[in-house]
């Protein structure tokens, strides 16, 4: 029988070149996992059409693509998991935004326009551009 594994001791086997460890470390971070998606899905526009599951599986999929990582701690992939998250998103926006130019047009109605609430999107290309130019800085 199978000794259940720390998460520590599966980053390091997953970093030492074991990538059959990943399989087994993500059943044991994937509710925080979930939680950090739900979060991140929270600040994003109504109406995404990403959903937090998919935000994770994508995260895994770019995880385990990964040479080589550097993981020192449970938090520390936690935080690793949480900018690739932040890059799929960025990623959606901007393939979101790629397909807006010359694609088919909303049609919406002067008095359409009138009665919807005034929604504050963030632009997601924008802010990861001013992280970026911020993790430079600082």
């Amino acid at each position: 029988m199978d000794v259940p594994a720390s998460v520590t001791d599966l980053l390091t086997r997953w970093q030492g070149g074991d990538v059959t460890t990943l399989e087994r470390l993500i059943p044991l971070v994937y509710r925080e996992l979930r939680q950090l998606a739900q979060g991140y899905l929270r600040q994003e526009r109504s109406g995404h059409t990403l959903q937090s599951t998919a935000l994770v599986h994508e995260a895994y999929l770019r995880l385990a693509a990964q040479e080589s990582l550097q993981v020192h701690s449970r938090a520390h992939f936690l935080a690793i998991a949480a900018r690739v998250m932040r890059h799929v998103l960025v990623d959606y926006a901007r393939n979101r935004d790629a397909g807006k130019r010359g694609s088919n047009p909303l049609k919406v109605t002067l008095g359409a326009a009138e009665a919807l609430p005034a929604i504050a999107d963030v632009d997601v290309v924008a802010l990861d551009d001013a992280l970026k130019t911020l993790a430079e800085i600082d």
